[in-house]
């Protein structure tokens, strides 16, 4: 196997061998051959020797000289100075590597010994590989131990390290820190999963990926990447500023259908977003003997004066950081405290976490007899829909409304005021409400937060909370005009950390005017985003809800969301004919 730039091939190094050329492996395991062993020290291996002989002697001379002088002045043995500890090291580094040297004769008679045959077999093995007919890669079966080369692993060629892999002999997860290269290291864990589940990846990008950036922040056991489409919508009139809205989507039609809800919103004259709070939560559950004490602790963190020793033991773990309020909820000897606090332009969820871990270390300081059971005791909410995020908000709490004006809404949204308030009061709310929805009051927001979240980086998990919301439509202006808004109480956004950084996502926040960490005002292009998503959900609701009050959303999806456009007639043609013959 042989490396090109980002691209892995596998080549076959006989036909090199025939021609008299050597390939990058055959250099390599040439090398390997030829190495000694003591090639490792950085001196001569005479001139070392000697060093440490001479060392262990001189070093052994002068304790044996400072012991005598202790002795008869009757001073302890065990008081040693200065000197007498850097001699004791010196003898006792002298002594571990004379004793290790002898072992370096053995490894160099094992290498001489065992390199052709070893090599030989593998060159044998791999020209077997590539004449078996077919593209389907075949795992390896019985699986061989691969003998592999050298002082560290990136000494050996890929092929040989992934069936390495492949058997088990190489830990698949320290591919990248014990070769150096991230890129290297996918490509190699790739190959090893093709062999081992006969499976091509193919299709499956490798190159193009800067994967130094994902190493210990976005993704683990990498084989490459997955393409999503990002389109734009706008511009969105917001606030009196124009956006231009990435959106990451496979599902058809949506990007076109936000477009056209945010052309009703600015020829509207747009619409405002407020942003009614900010403020990420974590809630650790901890447990007490009784009832009673589980009590104590909630008067105690309930207490207004005693919130400023506890904010000060949170608010010291980070420069941003800053707890707003807590609350206490008992289930019996479990109680769960409920956090919340300003986290910057960060999404903010490690970081507050961090603050809580130090909160509760205080706290076990003062209630010896609690039991902290976890750092998250789902009490937060994070990730499920729940009514307390519903009711308290987490994240960012944003309402945004536009007054759609009659004409508008006859010639783009093809629709009219009435039939638009009709259709949220029967679906949205009603509809709803006898699902038993939370914070489900909507038509489609969550198509609109996954697709931004997804272009900017967002955890798209969090969409679940962050979709709550509930859209309001009513007449104004004597009926001729439309108020619609959206009340989004749980919009969990940052625009530093996580997925933020990668170079796609962050060219999409740039795009949006918010990338990195506001200096002047911490915080403030976090809070900018979550504005823009609420404007944008409610330009998608704007738009769904007249092509559902038109009957146009079945139409619209054949023609932008299926592979085949004639789907009706290829459906028609497999009917059987209607029967012909008629009953009396």
């Amino acid at each position: 196997m042989k490396r090109s730039g980002s691209k892995v091939e596998f080549g076959n190094e006989e036909e090199k061998k025939q021609r008299g050329e050597q390939s990058p492996g055959m250099k390599r395991r040439e090398k390997v051959r030829n190495a000694l062993a003591s090639d490792a020290l950085p001196l001569p291996v005479g001139l070392t020797n000697k060093i440490f002989i001479v060392s262990f002697f001189v070093a052994s001379y002068f304790l044996m000289r400072s012991w005598r002088e202790k002795i008869r002045n009757s001073t302890p043995l065990h008081m040693l100075n200065l000197g007498e500890i850097v001699a004791l090291l010196i003898q006792l580094s002298s002594f571990i590597y004379l004793i290790g040297f002898f072992g370096i004769d053995y490894v160099q008679g094992f290498i001489g010994k065992s390199g052709d045959g070893v090599w030989d077999s593998d060159d044998e093995r791999e020209q077997m590989r590539m004449r078996s007919p077919g593209c389907e890669v075949q795992p390896q079966a019985p699986k061989v131990p691969v003998q592999l080369m050298g002082m560290g692993l990136e000494d050996n060629e890929d092929e040989d390290i992934a069936r390495a892999v492949s058997n088990g002999e190489v830990p698949s997860y320290s591919l990248e820190t014990q070769l150096g290269d991230p890129l290297r290291g996918a490509a190699i864990r790739r190959r090893a999963v093709e062999l081992t589940t006969g499976r091509s990846l193919e299709g499956l990008p490798l190159a193009g990926m800067d994967y130094s950036s994902i190493m210990g922040q976005c993704c683990e056991m990498v084989v490459g990447y997955v393409q999503v489409p990002v389109g734009v919508a706008g511009p969105l009139l917001l606030n009196g500023h124009e956006f231009t809205v990435p959106m990451g989507t496979t599902e058809g039609c949506l990007v076109a259908s936000t477009n056209r809800g945010c052309k009703a919103i600015y020829q509207s004259g747009g619409a405002t977003s407020i942003l009614l709070q900010d403020g990420m939560t974590r809630a650790p559950v901890v447990r007490f003997p009784t009832v009673k004490r589980c009590a104590d602790l909630k008067f105690f963190l309930e207490d207004p004066n005693n919130f400023d020793t506890i904010s000060h033991m949170f608010n010291r773990t980070s420069r941003f950081a800053r707890l707003k309020h807590l609350k206490c909820q008992l289930a019996g000897r479990n109680v769960y405290i409920r956090f919340t606090a300003l986290t910057g332009d960060a999404m903010g969820m490690n970081m507050i976490s961090k603050g809580v871990q130090n909160v509760l270390d205080y706290l076990q300081d003062c209630y010896p007899d609690m039991e902290v059971i976890s750092v998250s005791g789902n009490f937060c909410a994070d990730k499920k829909p729940t009514a307390v995020n519903w009711i308290d908000g987490r994240g960012k709490s944003v309402v945004c409304e536009a007054i759609l004006k009659e004409e508008v809404i006859r010639k783009v949204l093809k629709t009219s005021v009435s039939a638009l308030v009709e259709l949220n009061m029967v679906k949205n709310l009603a509809g709803s409400a006898l699902a038993g929805a939370i914070g489900g009051f909507n038509a489609h927001a969550s198509n609109i937060v996954s697709a931004i979240y997804i272009a900017t980086g967002q955890d798209p998990a969090q969409n679940v909370e962050s979709s709550q919301c509930i859209t309001m439509m009513e007449a104004v202006n004597g009926g001729r005009d439309l108020h619609v808004s959206v009340t989004m109480p749980s919009i969990e956004v940052g625009t530093i950390g996580g997925g933020t950084q990668l170079a796609s996502q962050s060219a999409c926040l740039n795009l949006l005017g918010v990338k990195g960490a506001n200096t002047e005002s911490p915080g403030a292009n976090a809070q900018l985003l979550a504005r823009v998503v609420a404007g944008t959900v409610l330009a998608g609701e704007i738009s769904l809800m007249s092509a559902l009050a038109a009957g146009q959303l079945v139409k619209s999806h054949m023609k932008y969301n299926r592979s085949n456009n004639n789907i009706a007639a290829v459906a028609n043609a497999a009917l059987p004919p209607l029967p012909t013959k008629s009953f009396s």
